[in-house]
């Protein structure tokens, strides 16, 4: 049978499922489908690789990831898959992480004496004044990442180690940030936790673990081992195939265009009963045909995104620094986040007495450095490198750029009205499903778009489930049960993943 075949031909009583996508819950959502019984997903993927943002990129034999993405979760099911699908190739990893800030490096999770020594005596005494000052008389809402941040730090905190890197991060000023992200990604952390672990030594908040797990070849392996996976069993992969139109029945998909990424390929009609979609779930929306209602498509363009560009270089020498990743707060440097490649997996240098370091910038696709040239990149990277006391630039010897759009769905003070009518509509249609990040407009991680994913293919076969009832700040705070026929108890604290901010960490 062609693999391009205009319907999925199934077992009569089977359904024929298109998945749109191919990063973490597009693959989930077919190896899935086929421990279910389904013997020919098939899934689009736009690009030339899977993983999405989870994947990891070759250059030269020198492996990176795109943003540093731990293996560290609580969601069993997700962990057993994992295991299931990789079993011998996971690294243990020890966390180190620290914070660049006003010439001085600060660990981080913070240690006592040296948070102390940087601050000073008389600037830390500000920080726990201006913590009580705002526990006693704190901002009455919390509409945004400023007053939520504020209320729980006080302000001389905020002002030191949240405001300068989060509007590098998301290049809007952090009253423009909906609180709701920092309950989502800040998760369970105080003051007064985080100077208890600071002198006694525990990390006892999810996003401070101590050691994580991280596949030895790059986070791409696994989604890697997932196609292959999918594959063997009678499944498709096709790789450069975009759905560029969504063709419904007013509440009920009929069909998608697919759009080759070769050329002289023409688009094709791609027939299914049931449809599971990863891809930005605005994009989905404009794609509809008839086109969706006017309210919506407006809702649809108001939906925003932070886009990210790495600048991996590779330079003379094998231990430049030991940790796996560090913040840069400093504003006289536009690097936002610094990956040590070599801390995460020997095996991702292919060289001895070689070090990969990954730059990576938080920008928009309109921005200049966007469209600037990757040699000129380069030479800057290089240059930031040096004067952060990391390594000489002239110890760079190579290095290439890698640009990944729409990486971060943005909580600004539009977004929850605009998709709650996007939510509204979807909610209507009878075979289609969004799951993962950029389908459902949360900055979730792999294991969260994992278990949209497996509860999506429960729904095929019968279940109930709400996949937006996958509650990410609760899922932070505690273990809770999501009932599906697979597993009736699934914990949902997300795994460790892209995560730009301090205090909910790469």
């Amino acid at each position: 049978m062609n693999s391009y075949d205009n319907r999925l031909r199934l077992q009569p009583e089977a359904q024929s499922v298109a998945i749109i996508g191919g990063g973490p819950a597009g693959l989930t959502a077919a190896y899935c489908l086929q421990k279910h019984g389904s013997s020919h997903p098939i899934v689009l993927e736009e690009s030339s690789q899977v993983g999405g943002i989870a994947r990891t990129e070759v250059y030269k034999g020198y492996r990176f990831d795109i943003g540093g993405h731990r293996f560290f979760t609580k969601v069993k099911p997700v962990e057993k898959l994992w295991k299931e699908v990789l079993p011998n190739d996971f690294l243990r990893r020890p966390r180190m992480s620290r914070i660049y800030y006003r010439g001085k490096y600060f660990a981080y999770p913070l240690k006592m004496f040296n948070a102390l020594n940087n601050m000073g005596i008389y600037e830390s005494a500000r920080i726990m004044l201006s913590y009580l000052k705002w526990k006693v008389r704190p901002h009455v809402e919390e509409e945004n990442f400023e007053q939520w941040v504020t209320n729980r730090f006080g302000g001389r905190l905020f002002w030191h180690f949240f405001k300068a890197y989060t509007e590098k991060v998301w290049g809007i000023p952090c009253t423009s940030i909906r609180a709701d992200w920092a309950a989502q990604r800040i998760q369970n952390l105080s003051l007064r936790k985080a100077v208890w672990n600071a002198i006694s030594g525990s990390n006892d908040t999810a996003s401070l673990i101590g050691a994580f797990d991280y596949p030895r070849l790059g986070p791409g392996m696994m989604w890697e081992t997932f196609r292959d996976r999918v594959e063997e069993k009678g499944g498709e992969v096709r790789m450069n195939s975009r759905a560029t139109r969504i063709y419904r029945d007013d509440h009920h998909v009929t069909a998608m265009e697919v759009t080759p990424n070769e050329e002289g390929a023409k688009p094709y009609r791609l027939e299914a009963d049931q449809f599971i979609s990863s891809m930005p779930i605005s994009e989905l929306i404009l794609a509809m045909d008839p086109p969706a209602p006017a309210e919506v498509q407006v809702a649809a363009r108001t939906l925003r995104y932070r886009d990210f560009l790495i600048v991996t270089l590779i330079l003379k020498g094998e231990d430049l620094f030991p940790d796996n990743w560090i913040y840069v707060h400093s504003p006289e440097v536009e690097v936002g986040r610094i990956q040590n490649f070599r801390s995460w997996s020997e095996e991702m240098i292919p060289e001895p007495n070689r070090s990969s370091i990954g730059m990576e910038y938080f920008v928009n696709d309109t921005d200049t450095m966007w469209k600037t040239d990757n040699a000129v990149l380069i030479k800057q990277a290089a240059a930031e490198l040096e004067h952060l006391g990391l390594a000489k630039a002239s110890d760079v010897v190579d290095g290439t750029v890698i640009r990944q759009p729409k990486a971060y769905p943005v909580y600004d003070g539009d977004y929850q009205d605009a998709l709650a009518i996007i939510r509204d509509w979807l909610g209507n249609f009878d075979n289609l499903q969004v799951v993962g990040r950029n389908g459902m407009h949360r900055y979730n991680n792999q294991d969260h778009s994992m278990l949209t994913a497996m509860l999506a293919v429960d729904n095929i076969y019968g279940a109930k489930n709400d996949l937006w009832a996958v509650n990410v700040e609760r899922s932070y705070h505690e273990e809770f049960e999501i009932a599906s026929d697979r597993d009736k108890a699934a914990e949902a604290a997300p795994a460790e993943s892209n995560r730009p901010a301090q205090f909910a960490a790469a």
